[in-house]
């Protein structure tokens, strides 16, 4: 089996290096570090503005909506070099609501949003979880009652992490409350400067700003509604497949950095990469982001199929967060006690780092379906196993 792209494809992926070399700075770093490596803040939104001039922020859409015809498999390489140089790499509207328009949405729908959002013109932010639906999306409630030519919307949605920066909700909401389980709930793009919407900043452990939003009386027109009433479940979940497609490479720089420091740092004088129990660990990792690399581009491939994939997405998104967590406690075991310090201390080993990573990897494994929720999933639809 070939795993090398060719010619023309390492060609664009060299652009895309030099680009970020070029472009990248420390303040837009800062920035989206400080936001947990999402779009919408004002130097990314200008950094991302460029990119997507080349086409490369959806190069896998059809040229007619912004793209530039070519594979998934292309476009996840190119989404692993925008992790590993960190600059913004979450974004709702190009990976996740963008692919759901143009499998579900109008012709309308899709000449309206597809090309701005392949030129990172608008973000959108998820608005699926509420206070008593975080993972079973089906018990959502907020409601949306059909006014004629609206819908009026009412409720409250929570951990809606895009909203402050983003400009438009992508929500899920009831469109039918007397609907059987499933059956009742549509989805709809909402303008996030809509009367009647209040958004309420969360910090996360991680140190990022989730959030609640409220709606109260909020006017949403018909032309939001995206595919058909009252099949919005189906096409949540089809979104949440391609939210659940995680690279890997934003834990790889730092992993590559313990294993730069393990080389140079002499430790009763020999150098610490000269431990075996330092060498097995490290080692271990190695293989950890080989494997998911291979889980990673497989999903690519059933892109490129014609399919959206499923539960190999949950396999992956799975592997990958919990894999993100092996290496934060794997670099702070190699760090020692130094690891623990905060960036700004002059004791901080790597800048505090580490300790970084060791609070922002538990959010990765809650976000997207936790991984209780991915190996339900993956027993369920992969394995085929009952449910109860």
């Amino acid at each position: 089996m070939d795993f090398e792209f060719s010619k023309e494809e390492n060609e664009l992926l060299a652009e895309v290096r030099a680009f970020l070399k070029k472009e990248t700075t420390p303040k837009l770093l800062e920035e989206t570090a400080k936001l947990g490596l999402i779009y919408g803040g004002p130097l990314g939104r200008e950094f991302i503005h460029k990119f997507a001039a080349n086409g490369w922020l959806t190069l896998n859409w059809p040229e007619e909506h912004g793209g530039l015809g070519k594979s998934a498999m292309l476009n996840f390489a190119v989404r692993e070099e925008m992790a590993y140089a960190r600059v913004p790499l979450i974004f709702v509207a190009a990976h996740m609501a963008g692919p759901t328009i143009m499998h579900f949405g109008s012709e309308e729908m899709k000449k309206e949003w597809l090309t701005p959002i392949a030129r990172g013109e608008v973000e959108f932010a998820l608005g699926y979880t509420e206070p008593q639906a975080g993972s079973d999306l089906s018990a959502i409630e907020i409601l949306a009652e059909d006014r004629g030519d609206h819908f009026l919307l009412n409720g409250q949605k929570t951990f809606n992490t895009h909203s402050h920066v983003a400009d438009y909700h992508w929500l899920a909401a009831i469109t039918d409350p007397d609907a059987k389980r499933y059956h009742g709930m549509s989805m709809m793009i909402v303008d996030l400067k809509s009367p009647g919407i209040t958004i309420r900043p969360l910090i996360t452990m991680a140190g990022w700003q989730t959030n609640e939003v409220f709606y109260d009386d909020v006017i949403v027109p018909k032309k939001a509604l995206v595919g058909e009433k009252n099949q919005g479940f189906y096409y949540l979940m089809a979104a949440l497949d391609y939210e659940r497609m995680f690279p890997l490479a934003a834990y790889q720089v730092v992993y590559d950095r313990v294993v730069e420091y393990a080389k140079e740092t002499m430790v009763e004088g020999r150098p610490l990469s000269k431990n075996l129990l330092v060498r097995q660990k490290l080692a271990q990792l190695a293989i950890a982001f080989e494997a998911n690399k291979l889980l990673y581009y497989r999903l690519a491939f059933i892109l490129d199929s014609g399919q959206i994939p499923n539960y190999q997405s949950s396999m992956q998104k799975l592997f990958a967060t919990e894999t993100a967590q092996q290496v934060a406690n794997t670099c702070m075991e190699v760090l020692g006690l130094y690891g623990q310090l905060k960036k700004g201390s002059k004791w901080a080993a790597l800048e505090g780092e580490v300790e970084h990573l060791c609070r922002t990897s538990v959010v990765e494994t809650i976000y997207a379906g936790t991984s209780e929720v991915q190996r339900n999933i993956i027993a369920q639809r992969g394995l085929k196993l009952p449910a109860k």
